[in-house]
């Protein structure tokens, strides 16, 4: 039973990545309509900025879950107003082999300085440890992962969909011409709302870097299973993510128990099985 527990965890950490980079994508496609295959690669630089805050600037892990999203979710801003913003409009296609583009750009850069091996990045005083909860060993870490990712899914859904700023973001995907007669800018919306999500991909990369170690193909194998959530939660659907993001996380935890050989494939056979009942996702609606 123990290693039943320790298998289940490991799904809900994994859940918790898996959620917070699939609600990015939502996020993004859903406000804009963009796949944004550059997504893994905008994970891996969150997890090396908090490592560089650490080994240049002192800056220890606290401070960089605020910073690291901030940092790469300007980068990302950058990107969508030099190139992304150029292809608004075009078939989905274009968005995805210039994003493609980008993360091996991103990913090759970082292995040509850095290598293939990880980089530690220590798990701060605080969260050392573990508690014993009688039925397993709970690592506080772990712990702290999976509640804290939670809250922030949970948080970035009622942003986007219960209040006013969400309802502009939402007005502007839909109609921007409307929404643009009432004054509202609305090429800053669409800029900042790509910085929320690549925002959300940096801060999944700093929670990783004290588990997964800091690697600069660490967001390689995750985007493709990360793209699979999206598709069984409905694409551009932000509780769909959420949901289906942890659903499938622990799915894949009890697979590795029971049999490990499916452990890697169960996603993708879900995503089928999925697509051949509702083409739209769990919580998707056609257009």
């Amino acid at each position: 039973m123990q290693a039943l527990y320790a298998q289940l965890l490991v799904g809900l950490i994994n859940g918790s990545f898996y959620a917070l980079l699939s609600l990015g994508l939502a996020v993004i496609f859903g406000m804009l309509n963009i796949i944004n295959f550059a997504h893994g690669a905008l994970y891996m630089m969150g997890a090396f900025c908090a490592y560089f805050l650490l080994s240049i600037g002192g800056i220890g892990y606290w401070w960089a879950l605020l910073l690291a999203p901030i940092i790469v979710g300007i980068f990302g801003m950058v990107l969508e107003r030099t190139m992304l913003q150029w292809i608004a409009g075009l078939d989905h296609l274009y968005g995805l082999l210039l994003t493609f583009g980008l993360a091996l750009i991103i990913q090759g850069v970082f292995q040509n300085f850095f290598g293939s091996s990880g980089l530690p990045y220590a798990i701060p005083d605080q969260l050392r440890g573990g508690m014993n909860l009688g039925f397993m060993f709970l690592p506080v870490y772990r712990g702290w992962v999976v509640i804290f990712s939670l809250v922030v899914c949970i948080a970035t859904w009622f942003l986007i969909e219960r209040t006013r700023l969400g309802a502009y973001l939402r007005a502007a995907t839909e109609n921007p011409t409307l929404v643009r007669a009432f004054g509202i800018n609305v090429p800053r919306m669409i800029t900042l709302t790509y910085g929320l999500g690549v925002g959300l991909a940096a801060l999944a990369g700093v929670l990783s870097a004290p588990i997964n170690q800091v690697r600069p193909l660490m967001g390689e194998n995750i985007i493709i299973v990360v793209f699979a959530v999206v598709v069984i939660g409905g694409m551009g659907s932000i509780m769909g993510s959420i949901i289906t993001g942890f659903a499938l996380g622990v799915v894949e935890g009890l697979t590795k128990y029971f049999y490990p050989e499916a452990s890697n494939t169960v996603v993708f056979v879900l995503m089928v099985l999925v697509l051949l009942v509702k083409p739209t996702g769990l919580t998707g609606r056609a257009a």
